[in-house]
């Protein structure tokens, strides 16, 4: 390594270091685990999720075929469960 990217990870974990309960050796193994991301380091020892951004769509027009396709395929499922056969 070189000597500014060990500075680099120094600083890393003296921030885990403020920011958590972690031993030295600790917070160097979470950043080799969390790939020296060290906010994902502290968001995992105060156990907070990463949000999950739901799709967003992009027109009106995508919306209304969504729903289309939403309301057939729910049909066709109460259908196929009614009939009880093999289609």
């Amino acid at each position: 390594m070189e000597k500014s990217d060990t500075l680099k990870e120094d600083d890393l974990v003296q921030m885990i270091l403020r920011q958590t309960n972690y031993s030295e050796a600790e917070a160097k193994d979470k950043l080799k685990e969390f790939n020296n991301d060290a906010i994902l380091v502290i968001k995992s020892y105060f156990g907070i999720a990463e949000k999950k951004v739901p799709e967003k769509i992009k027109s009106v027009n995508q919306e209304i075929y969504k729903q289309f396709r939403l309301k057939l395929d729910n049909s066709m499922k109460e259908y196929r469960d009614s009939k009880g056969g093999n289609l």
